[in-house]
C-alpha cells in the first residue's frame, strides 16, 4: 500500500508547496494507520542501503549508487511498499528523490527518536539491518512522525542558507585567529592574506545572499510568505529565508507545535509531589538559534516584544528566560500571521 496523503489544496500561504514535503495537515495525520506489511525500512551509510521488509522478513543491501537506488525504487514497488530511513546528514536526499520521482512514497523519520523506540525495545544489539528493522518498525508504531520530501525551492533555499552559515562561520574563525595573531606579534606578517580573504569571504556571503533572495523571488508563494514575516519588526532578510526554508509548516500547525519543533516549548519536570523547573529541549537546532538571535533584536525594537521583556525582566526572570520567552512569543505571532495571511500590525496602547 503506497502512503501519499497529499491534499488537493490547501487553504493559506504555503500550502500548496509544503503540502509536498509535509503530507497530509495535523489533524489528517493522526488518522494515518500503517499496515506493518507495507513498510520497508532502509538503514542509510556512505557506501551502503540496508534494508529490511516487514513483509517477509526479507533483509538485503544495495550500494548507495545510483543503480542501487534505481534497485531499491523497483523493490518497492513490487512490494506496493513504503519506504522509511532515517535523517542522515544528507546521504539520504539522494535517494530521497529517486525513490518519489519513482512514485515510491518515501519518508524521513528523526534518529532520535528512532534510538529511544530501539531502547524501549530492549534491543542491546546493533548491526546496519537490525537497526532497518528498528526504522520500519518505529514507522509503523508512529507514523506521523515520517517527513515527506521538501519540494525543490525549499531544497534550494535550505543548502544556500546552509552555505551562508557555513561562510559566516569561516569568516568569524578566521577573525579569531587574526585576534591570535595580533596577540603573538606576527599580524603585520599576513596582514595583506588576511584582508584578502575576509573580502573573499564578504563577496562569497554577498552573493549566497543574493540566491537567496532570487529563489524566493521566484516564487510567488515564498515571496508572499517573505513579505509576511518581514513585516514583523526585529525579523530581517537573514531570519526570514531561514523561517521558510527550516519551518516550511507555518501556518500549517498550532503555535505549540510551532514551539516544540522549535525547541522552545517548556517541558514539564514533575514526578508525585517533585514539582521540577521546566526547561526547553530537543526541536530543531538551527531554527532555534535563529530565533534567539531574532528575539535578542526584537526584544530592543519590537514594540509588541519590548512590553513582554520589560514586564519580565521587573519580575525578576533571568536574561535568556526572557529572550526564550520572546522567541516563543513572536514564532506564536509569526505563526498566526502566517495561518490567517495577515501582516504585522501592532498598536501600543
Amino acid at each position: 500500500m503506497l502512503i501519499d496523503g497529499r491534499p488537493a489544496s490547501l487553504s493559506h500561504g504555503l500550502g500548496q508547496l509544503i503540502a509536498a514535503s509535509f503530507g497530509p495537515r495535523t489533524e489528517e495525520r493522526e488518522m494515518i494507520m500503517i499496515e506493518p506489511h507495507t513498510v520497508i525500512g532502509i538503514d542509510v551509510s556512505r557506501d551502503w542501503l540496508d534494508f529490511h521488509s516487514l513483509f517477509d522478513g526479507k533483509r538485503g543491501r544495495f550500494r548507495n549508487t545510483d543503480l542501487g537506488h534505481a534497485q531499491l525504487a523497483t523493490l518497492a514497488k513490487g512490494y506496493g511498499a513504503t519506504v522509511c530511513f532515517e535523517a542522515t546528514g544528507g546521504m539520504e536526499w539522494p535517494l530521497w528523490a529517486h525513490l518519489e520521482a519513482q512514485g515510491v512514497a518515501a519518508f524521513q523519520v528523526p534518529p532520535a527518536q528512532v534510538k529511544w523506540f530501539t531502547k524501549a525495545f530492549g534491543m542491546r544489539a546493533k548491526t546496519d539491518q537490525m537497526d532497518a528493522e528498528m526504522i520500519a518498525r518505529f514507522f509503523v508504531f508512529r507514523p506521523t512522525s515520517g517527513r515527506r520530501l521538501p519540494a525543490q525551492k525549499l531544497r534550494d533555499l535550505r543548502a544556500l542558507n546552509s552555505k551562508r552559515i557555513q561562510l559566516v562561520d569561516l569568516r568569524r574563525r578566521h577573525l579569531v585567529m587574526m585576534k591570535g595573531q595580533k596577540r603573538q606579534g606576527i599580524d603585520e606578517m599576513f596582514s595583506a592574506q588576511d584582508k584578502d580573504l575576509l573580502a573573499l569571504l564578504a563577496a562569497q556571503v554577498r552573493q549566497v545572499e543574493q540566491r537567496i533572495s532570487q529563489v524566493i523571488a521566484s516564487d510567488q508563494l515564498l515571496a508572499r510568505r517573505a513579505d509576511l514575516l518581514q513585516s514583523v519588526p526585529g525579523l530581517g532578510d537573514v531570519t526570514t529565508a531561514m523561517l521558510i526554508s527550516e519551518l516550511p509548516e507555518l501556518g500549517e500547525i498550532s503555535v505549540e507545535q510551532a514551539a516544540a519543533l522549535a525547541g522552545l516549548a517548556p517541558m514539564a519536570n514533575e514526578s508525585g509531589a517533585f514539582k521540577g523547573k521546566r526547561s526547553i529541549r530537543g526541536g530543531r537546532q538551527t531554527l532555534r538559534h535563529i530565533l534567539y538571535q531574532a528575539a535578542l533584536v526584537a526584544s530592543r525594537f519590537n514594540p509588541r516584544m519590548k512590553l513582554v521583556a520589560q514586564k519580565m525582566k521587573a519580575a525578576g526572570k533571568p536574561h535568556k528566560v526572557v529572550i526564550i520567552a520572546v522567541a516563543r512569543k513572536l514564532l506564536g505571532i509569526v505563526a498566526s500571521m502566517c495561518k490567517y495571511d495577515r501582516k504585522w500590525d501592532f498598536q501600543p496602547a
